[in-house]
C-alpha cells in the first residue's frame, strides 16, 4: 500500500519562503516520477513540478519557474518542495502524487490524471 505523506504547509508574508515535504511509503516500483499540485478554493488541481527517477530533470509549470524547486531524498522516498518569493496567488492546497511505471513526457508529467497515488495536502497561506 503507497502511502503519501506532505507536511510543512504554514501561513507566510507574501516574499517569504517555505519547504513542503512528503513522506513515502509502501513503494516498490522501480521507476517511477513524482510531482507537486495546488488546489487552490474554487480552482481546479493544477501540476506545479515534478521528477522522474529515469533522468532526474525537474519539470515545472510556468507560474513558479524560478522560484520553486522540487528535490527529492533516500531514492525519492521524500519528495521536497522548496518555494521562494511567495505570492499570494501560491495559496493552495499542496498535495504530492506518485505515479509508477515509466517516465512521462511533455504535458502529462503535469496532468493530476497521470498520477496514481495521492497524499492529503498541506495548506500553504500566503498574505500580502
Amino acid at each position: 500500500q503507497v502511502r503519501l505523506v506532505e507536511s510543512g504547509g504554514d501561513s507566510v508574508q507574501a516574499g517569504g519562503s517555505l519547504r513542503v515535504s512528503c513522506a513515502v511509503s509502501g513503494y516498490t516500483a522501480r521507476s517511477y516520477c513524482m510531482g507537486w499540485f495546488r488546489q487552490a478554493p474554487g480552482k481546479e488541481r493544477e501540476g506545479v513540478a515534478a521528477i522522474c527517477s529515469g533522468d532526474n530533470i525537474p519539470h515545472y509549470a510556468d507560474s513558479v519557474k524560478g522560484r520553486f524547486t522540487i528535490s527529492q531524498t533516500n531514492a525519492y522516498m521524500t519528495l521536497y518542495l522548496q518555494m521562494n518569493n511567495l505570492k499570494s496567488e501560491d495559496t493552495a492546497m499542496y498535495y504530492c502524487a506518485a505515479q509508477p511505471g515509466p517516465a512521462l513526457f511533455g504535458a502529462a508529467i503535469l496532468s493530476r490524471s497521470a498520477y496514481r497515488y495521492w497524499g492529503q495536502g498541506t495548506q500553504v497561506t500566503v498574505s500580502s
